[in-house]
C-alpha cells in the first residue's frame, strides 16, 4: 500500500523542516512538499503531480493564514483532509477551525507519538481530536454520535447550538436570542449534561458531526 502523502504549511522554515523529517520517519507517511503560507500552498498544488492526502496547517501565517487557506481548500480541494497545527489553544480559535472543516487540532508542543497517532487516525477514520484540546470531549461519545434520535432538543436549544458554533460570545448569543445571559447559561449547562460534554468545544463537535450546524 502506498504511503499517505502529507503536505506541511508553516511559515517557520526550521520548524517545517524538522516536521518533515519527523513525518518521513513514520511508517506509511511521507511529506511531498512544504509551503510557507496558503498562497504558496496553492502554487505548490498547481505544480504537484499528486495532491496530498493530509495537510498539516499552521494558523497564524502571513499573506494567507490558516482560516483563509482551509476555506480555499474546502472550495477547490475538498478531498484533502486538514489538521490544524498551532501554538494557539484558545477556545474560539479551535471552534473556528473545527467549524471550517479541520479534521483535527494539534498543539505544536505535542509528543511525536501523538502526531503519528493523529495522522494515522485521520488517514483511517477521517478525524482526530486530542483530549486536551477538546477538554475531555465527552464520555461514551462513540455510542451517542450514531444515536441522536434518543436525544431530544427543543427549538431554542437547537438555535443555541447553532449559534454556539459561531465565534459569538455567550453574551452576544443572548442578545441574538433576545434572552438574558443567565438563561443562556442555563441552556449551556442543560446541553452539557444532556450530551455529557464538559466544554463548548464538545458541544460544537457534537453539533457539527450530527449536522445540527453546517461546516
Amino acid at each position: 500500500m502506498k504511503d499517505c502523502i502529507v503536505g506541511v504549511v508553516d511559515d517557520h522554515i526550521l520548524f517545517a523542516q524538522s516536521l518533515q523529517g519527523l513525518i518521513n520517519s513514520f511508517e506509511g507517511f511521507s511529506v511531498s512538499f512544504m509551503a510557507r503560507n496558503g498562497n504558496d500552498l496553492i502554487n505548490k498544488l498547481d505544480t504537484a503531480t499528486e495532491d496530498p492526502d493530509i495537510i498539516l496547517l499552521d494558523i497564524n501565517m502571513p499573506v494567507m493564514n490558516g482560516f483563509e487557506t482551509i476555506n480555499w481548500l474546502n472550495e477547490h480541494k475538498p478531498d484533502i483532509k486538514t489538521i490544524a497545527l498551532s501554538m494557539d489553544d484558545d477556545e474560539e480559535t479551535i471552534i473556528k477551525m473545527l467549524k471550517a472543516g479541520s479534521k483535527g487540532y494539534l498543539l505544536k508542543d505535542i509528543h511525536p507519538d501523538t502526531l503519528n497517532h493523529a495522522l494515522t487516525e485521520v488517514a483511517k477514520k477521517g478525524h482526530y481530536y486530542t483530549d486536551n484540546v477538546t477538554t475531555a470531549l465527552l464520555k461514551g461519545y462513540s455510542n451517542k454520535q450514531n444515536d441522536e434520535e434518543h436525544v431530544n432538543f427543543s427549538e431554542r436549544e437547537l438555535e443555541f447550538m447553532v449559534l454556539a458554533c459561531s465565534d459569538k460570545t455567550y453574551k452576544e448569543i443572548a442578545s441574538d436570542m433576545c434572552l438574558s445571559p443567565k438563561t443562556i447559561d442555563n441552556y449551556r449547562d442543560t446541553l452539557f449534561k444532556k450530551l455529557e460534554v464538559r466544554s463548548r468545544i464538545g458541544l460544537v463537535l457534537y453539533a457539527l458531526k450530527n449536522k445540527i450546524a453546517n461546516n
